[in-house]
């Protein structure tokens, strides 16, 4: 369907084990490698939710090739609950989520998600909203750090964020290539060989498309749509989306640190877990894919399953 290429796509499905009359969420649809895959896997129902308009118009060709199985929804995936309601779905047998961005959103310089090439300064995954130039050019210089800092994890955050505001009293940011000279200039190169402008740009694009509090609300959304038996299956690109996912499976599925053996909280009745972890630990992308496709270098793979309702009893 496109040269988007799903990251750990055998894992995924090896994870969903998708089955005749079975029923999915691709929550991030995307290019729509993964929901092709499940598609073509079984014959399953598969809904895709994405809030790119450029995406759910590309997929309106894979729903063709899979008449009557396919359903797209224009909107967040952490806006599930209420998106799935509206077609009549309260139940699901599997979602997957692929926190990453798609080749297509990173190769059109028109979206300005990438400082590979020039474009405006955009990241505006839905097209609506402020945008990363609107942030850069009007932002106060404090609150500027603490986003590179917070969301990019940029070590020289307050040096970078006085480099912005100096530049933008010239002359407004408005481009990629405007934006990567300027943090080129002021942040020193990596031994490792990464852009200096990698932490910067992902750091307003998270800020733009609230991406950190997507994910807390699609994965608590996504946990009550399965159904006994459901799995959830999450590739996340980078530490802070890793986070979130690993601390919300490990809680869900009772592993989460408990309080002190003094603490008197620990004598209080708790819940069996509603979920069981399927990873113990995030799965990585094989040395082949890795070769295959470069971008999937940073991707960990993380599921659970819902227990049956007798599985969950407390002992």
């Amino acid at each position: 369907m496109s040269a988007h290429v799903p990251v750990m796509r055998a894992e995924v499905l090896s994870l969903l084990a998708p089955s005749a009359g079975g029923r999915y969420l691709d929550a991030t649809f995307g290019g729509g490698g993964y929901a092709e895959a499940i598609l073509a896997a079984a014959p399953c129902t598969l809904w895709a939710i994405d809030r790119d308009p450029d995406a759910i118009a590309r997929g309106a060709a894979l729903a063709q090739r899979f008449p009557g199985r396919l359903t797209l929804l224009e909107g967040c995936f952490g806006d599930m609950l209420t998106l799935l309601a509206s077609v009549g779905v309260a139940r699901l047998d599997g979602v997957v989520m692929d926190l990453g961005l798609s080749s297509y959103q990173l190769d059109d310089p028109g979206r300005g998600f990438s400082f590979r090439g020039d474009g405006p300064l955009d990241m505006r995954m839905a097209k609506t909203g402020l945008s990363a130039a609107d942030l850069v050019n009007t932002l106060p210089e404090r609150e500027l750090a603490a986003i590179l800092s917070d969301l990019g994890e940029e070590r020289h955050a307050r040096r970078l964020a006085r480099a912005i505001v100096a530049a933008r009293a010239i002359a407004p940011i408005t481009t990629t290539a405007a934006l990567a000279g300027l943090v080129r200039a002021h942040v020193p190169a990596s031994a490792d060989g990464i852009d200096p402008a990698t932490r910067s740009f992902q750091a307003l694009r998270i800020r733009v498309n609230d991406e950190l509090g997507e994910i807390a609300r699609g994965l608590d959304a996504a946990a009550r749509l399965l159904a006994p038996g459901g799995r959830l299956i999450v590739v996340a690109f980078h530490s802070l989306e890793d986070r979130i996912v690993k601390r919300f499976m490990r809680a869900a599925s009772g592993r989460a640190g408990g309080p002190s053996r003094h603490d008197p909280r620990r004598l209080a009745a708790t819940a069996a877990p509603r979920f069981t972890l399927l990873t113990p630990r995030a799965l990585r992308p094989d040395a082949a894919e890795l070769c295959a496709n470069p971008r999937a270098r940073s991707a960990r793979l993380r599921a659970l399953a819902a227990l049956a309702d007798e599985e969950a009893m407390t002992p």
